[in-house]
């Protein structure tokens, strides 16, 4: 029988046969490995990623102390600084109001005026892979097109962008479950050169204002909206991290998913007006970010299980995605699947402010790739990062010719 175990080769290979036994197991388990509850069926996430009882935090509330928790080791500060300054692991009324300023950036006018920016960067990238006959889908087109926009929504500057990636990929290896020191080590570094970089480019729009999101954060704080520097280099870390590492994935896990079913790939070809749904199917099917944390903040019941204070339950998004209680016949994709209620952007007030930005770039890499090379395909089996929470690809090879 297929086992839940996020360091297993075999099961970050294919996670979805142990989360049809943990999902036929019960409602919630306890997992001692990482010492979490975990939850496995839609209903149940979908319920408590809305559950105020839960949060992202809980030291809006509690001492580590109170909370029956130790404190990060010192050696770590500056990744928790960093990170714990984020709307994501922020609750009310600190992200209520930096939710509220950030969502300026993000209005459907704003978004839908990026439209014409990314489907000529998509055009651009695919162009180059096709000259070239092919080449790493991931390295050429997923990831360039993501990051670009949002280092061009924050104003950074294009000669500033390379450590960009690197400094995410660093980052959020400390979002996977039980990370080693030597990821630690690495988060911790690349939290204090990219805190470094934002704080003089802060300092650079103080003095020279421009269109963008940064200078649009010091403006709000000008006049009036609290929010500290700590604040403004948060934000603009995890835009860039939420803002390219789910659409990244979603792009290779996505194609793979299509080379792996040449009939749904054939369909797709045959009628580009299915692109809207094919999205949404590929984000359930071959989910990009698989597990979500909360802390238990007051007493819950699921299913007659108690849940105390002070727990750590842990979502599975990619479980929730295949739970054929919401799903007919989930294990199958289906790029014209009608109802599909998949959560793989969350749910409730921590919802993926991004996601109509990431489905717009989605849409535009996806048209680009069906366009410019229609004739594409898979060049060599990849090979799976030895993640589990952020489940992506190494590298995709295609072929463009």
């Amino acid at each position: 029988m297929a086992a839940f175990d996020p360091w297993d080769p075999d099961f970050l290979a294919d996670p979805y046969p142990a989360y049809a036994d943990l999902r036929a197991r019960g409602r919630v388990q306890y997992y001692e490995p990482t010492n979490q509850w975990l939850v496995p069926q839609h209903a149940d996430v979908s319920a408590l990623l809305r559950d105020r009882r839960l949060g992202r935090t809980y030291q809006h509330r509690f001492s580590h102390e109170d909370f029956g928790r130790t404190a990060p080791p010192a050696e770590h500060e500056p990744f928790h600084t960093l990170n714990d300054h984020g709307m994501l692991d922020l609750e009310p009324p600190d992200h209520t109001r930096i939710r509220r300023l950030v969502s300026k950036a993000f209005t459907p006018r704003t978004v839908e005026g990026l439209k014409p920016y990314v489907a000529r960067l998509a055009g651009e990238l695919v162009d180059a892979l096709v000259e070239k006959g092919g080449g790493d889908l991931l390295a050429d087109v997923a990831e360039p097109l993501p990051v670009a926009v949002i280092a061009e929504m924050l104003g950074i500057p294009e000669a500033d962008r390379g450590p960009l990636r690197p400094w995410s990929a660093d980052i959020c290896g400390m979002y996977e479950l039980n990370p080693s020191e030597e990821v630690a080590a690495k988060a911790v570094r690349a939290s204090v050169e990219f805190s470094d970089y934002l704080r003089e480019l802060i300092a650079e729009r103080r003095k020279h204002p421009g269109d963008d999101l940064v200078s649009g954060l010091i403006a709000a704080h000008d006049e009036g909206d609290r929010l500290t520097e700590q604040e403004m280099i948060s934000t603009c870390v995890l835009l860039l991290n939420a803002g390219h590492e789910a659409t990244v994935n979603a792009t290779v896990n996505g194609w793979y998913a299509l080379f792996r079913n040449p009939d749904q790939l054939a369909t797709l070809r045959a009628d580009h007006s299915l692109i809207p749904g094919a999205i949404e199917e590929l984000m359930r099917y071959d989910t990009p970010l698989q597990l979500f944390e909360r802390w238990v903040l007051d007493d819950i019941e699921v299913d007659g299980t108690t849940i105390p204070r002070g727990a750590e339950i842990a979502m599975l998004f990619g479980s929730a995605n295949h739970d054929p209680a919401v799903f007919r016949d989930p294990e199958r994709l289906d790029l014209t699947r009608a109802d599909n209620p998949h959560i793989s952007f969350s749910a409730g007030i921590h919802y993926c402010i991004g996601a109509p930005l990431a489905r717009i770039e989605l849409a535009a890499s996806m048209t680009a790739l069906l366009d410019r090379a229609p004739n594409l395909s898979l060049a060599a089996e990849p090979v799976r990062k030895p993640n589990f929470v952020i489940r992506g690809l190494e590298g995709l090879a295609v072929e463009a010719g």
